[in-house]
């Protein structure tokens, strides 16, 4: 009482359960001692017995009922009589209110959760089931008295968890909904109607995430970092992040430039294959920068020879959205890209504030820089992620609104040698000991 267990003995206890199966109906002392204490046979002159036993379990239910304050025994516990072939009966009759009964409040509960909007009754339906303990009436389960109430309340607990997926997906929450389906499918697996919903919401979550392979929300900030398998060109919410060697080249040629890499993709998808077009709209953002060295005709015969810092970020308009054109190599004369983990280290510094400034703040999406023809053999696929996630988490300590999400975009032979779960513990990580902290693995 008042929140302390209260001990009962096991036929008082038994006696109390088959009042609450009453559901709020009087029962004779005949048929409580019948039913609690499993009468078959009645002897004679046994009644006059049969009714003290039940006069006493009654009066250990009012005493301890009684501990919730004076009187309060009197009132649960009601004394009535009821005219019969055997003369005057006696009844007992359990009156609480829904906030004394679980199953009533639960009633209570679900009856209001049909009634209202997807909001409320989510919230209704959420705290209805979490009165929910095990079966109903466990202790005479079984029993014919028991069997009209704890089929309502069973079937009622059914229509809320229907509802409740329902109300979540109504809302857009398939995340909730899911969980609640999957519990329904394990109570229920020979029911076809559980299975076709958990395999509609499963279909729903793989459609609203597409390739997305993890998504981690960035302790006190309203900053996402997400890794998605698929194509950098198809992040078409996001603003896009591209390598570039220091001389800032466009012309896939095979040569300079292959075709298949991210930069050579970058001219076809975005500027229709017209290079010069692109051209046009570096050469207006370099020109805030001062070239470190130009280069002679003579000593590097095909591509641009003018060199800039690694670390030079441009970006490029492109309709509504950027895209943040990163010298991280040098391109040699000998028109190999050379990188190494310093060089990507510096320019992903030097990417977020670029970011911020220019970015609009949208999404931003990054390939796996340092992974093609930059070689930078010193890092495996995961810490190249790292190495992405980390800078962007350091970035946040200067300017928390850099930009709403990250997307690092993997292709799929990236993907099978990338260990996301490293990933995945760094970013929980991040929110316990502040976004600067860096992963031990790249130092």
């Amino acid at each position: 009482m008042n929140g302390a267990p209260v001990r009962l003995t096991p036929l008082t206890a038994r006696l109390l359960v088959r009042l609450v199966a009453a559901e709020g109906q009087a029962v004779t002392a005949r048929r409580l001692y019948r039913d609690v204490w499993q009468q078959t046979v009645e002897l004679p002159r046994q009644e006059l017995r049969n009714r003290n036993e039940v006069q006493k379990r009654i009066l250990e239910l009012r005493r301890a009922f009684d501990l919730a304050g004076p009187g309060h025994g009197a009132r649960i516990i009601r004394t009535g009589q009821l005219p019969s072939g055997h003369g005057i009966q006696s009844t007992y009759q359990l009156d609480l209110t829904e906030a004394e009964l679980d199953s009533t409040e639960f009633t209570r509960l679900v009856g209001d959760a049909l009634r209202a909007a997807p909001a409320s009754a989510v919230r209704l339906l959420a705290e209805a089931l979490r009165l929910w303990r095990d079966r109903p009436l466990p202790e005479v389960h079984g029993e014919e008295f028991a069997s009209a109430p704890v089929r309502r309340l069973t079937r009622l607990r059914e229509t809320a968890l229907r509802e409740l997926i329902d109300g979540h997906i109504a809302l857009g929450r398939y995340d909730l909904a899911l969980p609640v389906a999957e519990q329904r499918v394990l109570e229920r697996p020979d029911d076809p109607e559980a299975a076709a919903v958990l395999a509609g919401l499963n279909a729903r979550i793989r459609a609203r995430y597409g390739g997305e392979l993890l998504r981690h929300t960035l302790g006190g900030l309203r900053v996402d970092v997400a890794v998605v398998r698929g194509d950098l060109f198809d992040q078409e919410d996001a603003n896009l992040v591209v390598g570039f060697s220091d001389t800032f080249d466009t012309f896939a040629d095979d040569v300079v430039i292959s075709r298949e890499s991210v930069q050579g993709q970058l001219v076809d998808r975005l500027f229709e294959g017209r290079h010069r077009l692109l051209d046009d709209k570096l050469r207006r953002g370099l020109g805030e920068f001062t070239p470190l060295a130009t280069e002679s005709v003579r000593a590097k015969r095909r591509g641009r020879r003018v060199r800039y810092p690694v670390g030079t970020v441009v970006a490029v308009p492109v309709g509504r959205r950027r895209v943040f054109a990163l010298a991280y190599s040098r391109l040699g004369n000998d028109l190999r890209a050379r990188s190494g983990p310093d060089d990507l280290r510096l320019s992903l510094e030097r990417l977020w504030p670029s970011v911020a400034r220019h970015g609009l703040f949208k999404p931003v999406a990054i390939p796996l820089i340092g992974a093609g023809l930059s070689r930078i053999v010193e890092l495996d696929r995961t810490q190249l992620v790292l190495l992405i996630v980390e800078t962007f988490t350091q970035s946040l300590r200067q300017d928390p609104a850099v930009c709403p999400e990250l997307r690092i975009v993997l292709r799929t032979d990236d993907l099978e040698r990338t260990d996301l779960s490293a990933v995945e513990a760094f970013l929980r990580g991040a929110g316990e000991r502040g976004p600067a902290s860096p992963p031990a693995v790249l130092r």
